[in-house]
């Protein structure tokens, strides 16, 4: 229904109008791309020219797809001088990577007339990425928690600890244990004379956990049950954004 098929049509050297009506075809597609991902993305990092990326390639993607047509020779070219370019900017979320993707393939599509598919897959691919936004599989908090204990030396500290953690966290790994050494502490008297005093922790091991809390937890819950926990000596819990790791 909307691809093209004129006549007098040639690959080898499109018209104007041909190209004109490819590029505006592509920037919409892109442009629909784009607005679904601010839409969808909840991330405060969100760059603005990534943004306009979405929106541009894929009329560059068509653009080149026009120029090659049905040339062999000139696609070997093409291949031959894109990869002069060196593109280094870092991509280091899947879910960009597959936005930046769709936008090229939407362009491609475009490219070689191919309106019907390319709007086909542009509608599907924005559908379900909002679908996907109000699903569960929507990553409501990518805050990674660091939690540090104290504990005495037992075996049984670690199940109390994990038993407290399977309540509160969706997911947790033990990321370090440790036994503490003594710690040394240095003041001064009154006449300024440095005075050091060794506080003895033979007793005391440390674990350490990466935790992602459950919706209906919260930071403070989680240290209030565990800070009355037998024996504890320190409690330290922290939240920071991750880079998701493949």
């Amino acid at each position: 229904m909307f691809d093209i098929q004129l006549s007098n049509y040639n690959p080898d050297t499109p018209s104007f109008y041909v190209m004109l009506i490819t590029a505006l075809f592509a920037f919409f597609l892109s442009g629909l791309i784009a607005i679904t991902y601010e839409y969808t993305t909840k991330s405060i990092y969100k760059r603005a020219h990534f943004i306009q990326a979405l929106a541009l390639i894929g009329v560059v993607a068509a653009t080149i797809m026009q120029a090659i047509g049905d040339s062999v020779a000139i696609g070997l070219g093409m291949i031959g001088a894109l990869s002069i370019i060196r593109f280094r900017t870092s991509l280091n979320d899947p879910r960009n990577i597959t936005f930046m993707f769709a936008s090229l393939g939407a362009g491609i599509a475009t490219g070689v007339l191919g309106f019907t598919i390319g709007l086909t897959g542009t509608l599907v691919f924005c559908t379900a990425a909002i679908i996907l936004r109000f699903s569960p599989l929507n990553n409501h908090t990518e805050l990674i928690g660091n939690l540090s204990l104290n504990v005495p030396k037992d075996d049984i500290q670690q199940s109390k600890i994990e038993n407290i953690l399977q309540k509160h966290c969706r997911s947790f790994e033990l990321d370090q244990l440790r036994f503490l050494n003594p710690k040394k502490l240095q003041s001064y008297t009154e006449k300024g004379v440095p005075v050091v005093e060794e506080i003895s922790r033979e007793n005391l091991q440390q674990f350490t956990y990466l935790i992602r809390l459950r919706s209906k937890s919260t930071a403070t819950l989680l240290s209030n049950e565990l800070s009355v926990l037998e024996g504890l000596e320190a409690l330290k819990l922290s939240f920071e954004k991750q880079a998701p790791k493949l």
